[in-house]
């Protein structure tokens, strides 16, 4: 028996205590019925706003409604309390709390019919992932130095997760096999059971391998890895996961180790342009002994290009040299990280102050002199971003947290109403402050929940809700944010759960019509990035029937 049709029996059975009249029991019989339709939010006679057996369990809700029931039950007045029978009245009661507690936590979102129809609606819905780091397929980091080469084995897929920067993970030594590695880290995961940069990886070893990481055994591990070794022989293995199983059609790919390249390695990539270190270019040391880390080096670009960098003028024009060529490489929005390293704080500083620091090196340089060429340079690229029309996404949020949340960039917001804002991870943890800074800026602001479901899953749940509480819906995107098959998989597949789980439960509250919950399902995934990117939908395939498959080199 639902819990509902329990919590009906149980109040009926309170009015219906003897002794009392016939009279007195249909009055009280009427005033149950309209307040039990008034508790549901419909009017009398409507049926209940979600189907028989679908509980909404949204954050507090179970608890508002038990609350509001005790309410009306407090509200009967003294000659109807008189004819009660007190025990039977108070024991009733009990029953009915425990009876709407169960409504709200017996059966969860994600075993409802309604979920599960939302959830089939988004699964299909092809889609435009705004951002990951996938590396050409022969420098993926996953590749781990085995006794047999460089292989892509588990060891290399949980070391290039998630995990791994917030728990330990056991490293594959040179001399290892298999089972000395396992021995050794299927332990590590013993703490993070219910963490969410654990479990984001989970669905992709059932849906593409059917292993139930979580009670796997030392066979199914080594058969598991057997199987990873023997997919990454062939880049075809990259192109099935994530064009057909994670059904990506197009991917934003932020290409760090050679952000002034803008190369292309797949067919489905949307390169883009990293501009976090271009703010250090107060001096060329600042690029110097970086080791592989050269490519984002615009003193070198200068040089390629015979660009002077003897002013700041000089170097605001390679700046500007930069986008051209970026623009001509067809790149289309640009990306920053300072929030690893900074306060994402930016002042607008005069440009005397920092043509006063420019030329210098940082042991000349005080910290507040670096931060203010810093800052002046980032209003610079703002104002690029904006001519260039190219939509400039922020890491906020999970970072160097003294300094990330996103309500430090507002006065550079307010101050570049021209310029299209992506802020990202919805700025894990103050996702409220991402609601309202998109609420005062919604016209050229956007959130991004990339990597959000991986940092924990029911804040992201949080902020999905609160945010189609709070702004439009044409101003919300995600992304996966992985280096490898596996977790683009995982990553998308918890994204595509997160969102079927929310507007499910709007649905099921009667705050939101499934028709209209499944189109909010479709522009969160796509149709929100082609709005912003309109360029795109000329590089759209999956419509033509096509299966992309890596060229033969």
């Amino acid at each position: 028996m639902g819990g509902c049709e329990i919590c009906e029996k149980l109040v009926l059975a309170l009015y219906q205590s003897p002794p009392r009249s016939r009279q007195c029991r249909n009055v009280l019989r009427d005033r149950h019925r309209r307040r039990i339709s008034s508790f549901r939010g419909v009017p009398p006679g409507d049926g209940p706003p979600y189907n028989r057996g679908e509980a909404y369990t949204g954050a507090g809700s179970a608890a508002a409604r038990l609350w509001r029931l005790l309410g009306l039950i407090s509200q009967i007045d003294e000659s109807e309390r008189v004819m009660m029978q007190c025990k039977r009245a108070v024991l009733a009661a009990v029953c009915v709390v425990l009876g709407m507690a169960r409504c709200g936590f017996a059966e969860g979102t994600r075993t409802t019919a309604t979920y599960q129809r939302i959830k089939a609606a988004i699964d299909a819905v092809p889609s435009i992932d705004t951002h990951d780091h996938l590396w050409p397929f022969e420098r993926l980091p996953a590749l781990t130095e085995t006794k047999a080469g460089k292989q892509v084995n588990l060891s290399g897929i949980w070391r290039n997760s998630y995990l791994s920067g917030y728990n330990p993970i056991s490293p594959w030594q040179v001399d290892d096999d298999f089972d000395s590695w396992w021995g050794r880290a299927k332990h590590n995961f013993d703490n993070v059971r219910s963490a969410s940069f654990y479990r984001y990886q989970l669905p992709a070893f059932q849906d593409l391998y059917g292993i139930d990481f979580d009670r796997i055994t030392d066979e199914q591990a080594r058969d598991l890895n057997r199987r990873i070794v023997e997919n990454y022989r062939d880049p075809k293995w990259l192109y099935h996961v994530v064009t057909e199983r994670a059904n990506i059609e197009l991917m934003f790919n932020d290409t760090y180790w050679d952000a002034h390249g803008f190369k292309q390695s797949y067919p489905w990539e949307v390169v883009v342009f990293n501009v976090t270190r271009l703010v250090r270019g107060f001096h060329p040391a600042e690029f110097e002994n970086r080791g592989p880390w050269t490519g984002d080096d615009p003193f070198a670009f200068a040089k390629k290009h015979g660009l002077p960098t003897e002013s700041l003028d000089d170097y605001l024009a390679v700046l500007n040299r930069l986008f051209v060529e970026a623009k001509d490489n067809g790149i289309v929005c640009l990306k920053c990280t300072l929030a690893y390293l900074r306060t994402l704080r930016f002042e607008n500083v005069p440009k005397e102050r920092a043509a006063a620091v420019y030329g210098k090196r940082a042991q000349q340089l005080t910290p507040e002199q670096i931060k203010e060429f810093e800052d002046f340079i980032m209003w610079r690229l703002c104002e690029l971003s904006a001519k260039f029309e190219m939509p400039f996404q922020i890491h906020t949020g999970q970072a160097r947290i003294q300094g990330s949340n996103p309500m430090n960039l507002v006065d550079l917001i307010d101050g570049n109403p021209k310029t299209k804002f992506i802020l990202f991870h919805g700025g894990f943890p103050w996702v409220g402050e991402m609601g309202v800074i998109l609420q005062k800026h919604w016209w050229h602001v956007w959130a991004d929940s990339v990597w959000l479901p991986e940092l924990s899953y029911s804040t992201a749940k949080r902020a999905f809700h609160e945010w189609l509480d709070a702004f439009p819906s044409n101003r919300i995107m995600w992304g996966a944010d992985c280096n490898h098959a596996e977790g683009i998989y995982g990553a998308t597949e918890f994204h595509r759960r997160c969102i079927a789980e929310v507007l499910a439960e709007k649905v099921m509250a009667g705050d939101l019509v499934e028709e209209h919950a499944v189109r909010i399902g479709r522009q969160i995934m796509r149709d929100n990035a082609l709005e912003l990117f309109p360029q795109l939908k000329d590089r759209l395939w999956k419509h033509k029937g096509v299966k992309l498959e890596p060229v033969a080199k």
